[in-house]
Protein backbone atom coordinates (compact mmCIF):
# COMPACT_ATOMS: atom_id res chain seq x y z
CA UNK A 1 0.00 0.00 0.00
CA UNK A 2 1.68 3.25 -0.89
CA UNK A 3 1.34 6.34 1.45
CA UNK A 4 2.60 9.48 2.17
CA UNK A 5 2.95 11.35 5.94
CA UNK A 6 0.99 14.22 6.32
CA UNK A 7 1.18 17.17 8.94
CA UNK A 8 -1.79 17.01 11.39
CA UNK A 9 -3.52 20.46 10.71
CA UNK A 10 -3.82 18.92 7.23
CA UNK A 11 -5.74 16.32 8.18
CA UNK A 12 -9.16 17.69 8.95
CA UNK A 13 -8.93 19.53 5.78
CA UNK A 14 -8.14 16.02 3.69
CA UNK A 15 -11.34 13.94 5.92
CA UNK A 16 -13.82 16.84 4.44
CA UNK A 17 -12.68 17.25 0.97
CA UNK A 18 -11.63 20.54 0.74
CA UNK A 19 -7.74 19.22 0.29
CA UNK A 20 -7.86 17.50 -2.35
CA UNK A 21 -4.36 17.65 -3.61
CA UNK A 22 -0.44 17.51 -2.20
CA UNK A 23 2.59 18.84 -3.22
CA UNK A 24 5.71 16.86 -2.65
CA UNK A 25 9.39 16.91 -3.74
CA UNK A 26 12.62 14.33 -4.05
CA UNK A 27 9.91 11.85 -2.00
CA UNK A 28 8.78 8.82 -3.00
CA UNK A 29 6.77 7.88 -6.53
CA UNK A 30 3.03 7.83 -6.22
CA UNK A 31 0.68 6.19 -8.84
CA UNK A 32 -2.40 6.26 -9.16
CA UNK A 33 -4.75 4.15 -7.13
CA UNK A 34 -5.47 3.84 -2.88
CA UNK A 35 -2.78 5.89 -1.00
CA UNK A 36 -2.90 6.34 2.87
CA UNK A 37 -2.32 9.54 4.18
CA UNK A 38 -0.10 8.96 8.04
CA UNK A 39 -0.30 11.85 10.37
CA UNK A 40 3.26 12.56 11.11
CA UNK A 41 2.22 12.75 14.96
CA UNK A 42 0.37 9.79 15.32
CA UNK A 43 0.80 6.46 12.88
CA UNK A 44 -2.49 5.31 14.20
CA UNK A 45 -4.34 8.44 12.87
CA UNK A 46 -4.61 7.74 9.15
CA UNK A 47 -6.78 8.92 6.25
CA UNK A 48 -7.27 6.58 3.31
CA UNK A 49 -7.75 8.26 -0.40
CA UNK A 50 -8.05 7.16 -4.22
CA UNK A 51 -4.85 9.17 -6.24
CA UNK A 52 -6.40 9.71 -9.67
CA UNK A 53 -3.41 11.46 -11.21
CA UNK A 54 0.00 12.31 -10.24
CA UNK A 55 1.84 15.57 -11.88
CA UNK A 56 5.12 16.62 -12.10
CA UNK A 57 5.82 20.84 -12.50
CA UNK A 58 8.21 23.53 -11.76
CA UNK A 59 6.89 24.80 -8.36
CA UNK A 60 6.48 28.32 -9.99
CA UNK A 61 3.56 26.04 -12.25
CA UNK A 62 1.55 24.93 -9.13
CA UNK A 63 -0.67 27.63 -7.78
CA UNK A 64 -1.63 28.58 -11.29
CA UNK A 65 -2.55 24.88 -12.17
CA UNK A 66 -4.19 25.02 -9.24
CA UNK A 67 -6.69 27.62 -9.52
CA UNK A 68 -4.92 28.98 -6.56
CA UNK A 69 -2.75 32.26 -8.76
CA UNK A 70 -4.41 34.83 -6.07
CA UNK A 71 -3.80 33.12 -2.59
CA UNK A 72 -0.41 31.57 -3.57
CA UNK A 73 1.79 33.67 -4.92
CA UNK A 74 5.30 32.83 -5.46
CA UNK A 75 7.14 34.28 -2.56
CA UNK A 76 4.07 32.54 -0.27
CA UNK A 77 3.89 29.53 -1.57
CA UNK A 78 7.87 29.13 -1.41
CA UNK A 79 7.87 29.70 1.70
CA UNK A 80 5.06 27.44 3.24
CA UNK A 81 7.04 24.55 0.63
CA UNK A 82 10.55 25.04 2.70
CA UNK A 83 8.60 24.61 6.50
CA UNK A 84 8.78 20.61 4.78
CA UNK A 85 11.33 21.52 2.13
CA UNK A 86 14.11 23.87 3.49
CA UNK A 87 16.12 23.83 0.31
CA UNK A 88 12.98 23.37 -2.36
CA UNK A 89 13.68 26.70 -4.82
CA UNK A 90 10.70 28.03 -6.99
CA UNK A 91 12.17 26.63 -9.94
CA UNK A 92 12.39 22.57 -8.17
CA UNK A 93 10.25 20.01 -10.15
CA UNK A 94 7.22 19.30 -7.94
CA UNK A 95 5.01 16.07 -8.02
CA UNK A 96 1.56 17.21 -7.52
CA UNK A 97 -0.86 14.54 -6.18
CA UNK A 98 -4.46 14.61 -7.08
CA UNK A 99 -6.95 12.48 -5.17
CA UNK A 100 -10.77 12.53 -4.21
CA UNK A 101 -11.96 13.00 -0.68
CA UNK A 102 -12.14 10.06 1.31
CA UNK A 103 -15.47 9.73 1.46
CA UNK A 104 -15.57 8.87 -2.65
CA UNK A 105 -12.63 6.11 -1.88
CA UNK A 106 -14.26 2.38 -2.74
CA UNK A 107 -12.25 -1.07 -2.46
CA UNK A 108 -11.94 -2.58 -5.45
Amino acid sequence: MQSLEIVSRLLPDVRAGRKRHTIRWREREIVPGPMLYVNVQDVFDTVMVWVTHVEKMPLSDVAARLGKSAEWPDAELLEGMREHYPSIGVDSEVTVIHHLPPAAYVKS
